[in-house]
């Protein structure tokens, strides 16, 4: 039998050991390699080629969604879980835009964590704490932003024009990058960051940040193909 092949990447070591730890007593996978940063990570599965990438969303050097988005650019057949202890509703926006095949919170359960290799294998997805068929996917992402939108009145906004950083912002922002990672992207304060991120949510008359990711790319601001 053809062994599920899965390269598992985070920072955290008991955490990563344990995902290690309880995939391979399953007798159809096999882990093929470990990587605690986003370089490594690229680096290894570009050389072994996984059936199956295993990502951690924060990381120290690039989040889990820049490595998603490289490797499906790169159009490589690779399957990509990606694992969060943060679930917000950004990120998985941009998850199920980017192409990613599941987005998990870390505390899932590990018989779950099996079933959805599985079934991602089988050109299924896994979002929204359900499996789902590719159709699913898309009336399902279709749905959570037009309700995000819904909520925020956009058709009848009357914003006020964003300043170049404000946009940079926005931008990192819609690729579901936290403050922290903002600040370290942008080489600015971390405070600095909330007070663009503030003045963001004023200007466009919304309450939060994912509303304002949503209009990002419901208004075509921000292309998702062109965010790292």
């Amino acid at each position: 039998m053809e062994k599920i092949r899965i390269v598992v990447v985070d920072d955290h070591p008991i955490f990563r050991q344990g995902v290690v730890d309880t995939l391979s007593i399953e007798n159809d996978i096999e882990i093929i390699g470990e990587a605690t940063t986003g370089e490594a990570a690229l680096e290894l599965i570009n050389k072994t080629l996984p059936d199956i990438a295993i990502l951690d969303i924060n990381l120290p050097d690039m989040n889990g969604q820049q490595i998603a988005k490289q490797i499906i650019d790169n159009k490589l057949p690779i399957k990509i879980i990606l694992l969060t202890a943060y679930d917000q509703a950004e990120q998985v926006i941009h998850a199920a835009n980017i192409g990613a095949n599941a987005y998990c919170a870390k505390d899932i359960f590990p018989e779950k964590l099996i079933e959805i290799i599985h079934a991602i294998l089988e050109d299924k997805y896994f979002f929204n704490n359900q499996i789902l068929t590719q159709d699913q996917l898309t009336k399902w992402l279709t749905q959570t932003m037009g309700r995000v939108t819904g909520q925020s009145g956009y058709e009848h906004l009357n914003f006020q024009p964003l300043s170049k950083r404000e946009m940079q912002v926005l931008q990192c922002v819609t690729a579901g990058l936290s403050n922290k990672e903002i600040a370290q992207e942008l080489r600015i304060s971390h405070q600095t960051v909330k007070n663009h991120v503030t003045a963001i949510l004023r200007k466009l008359g919304v309450d939060d940040r994912t509303q304002a990711a949503v209009f990002a790319i419901k208004q075509g601001w921000v292309n998702l193909n062109q965010v790292n």
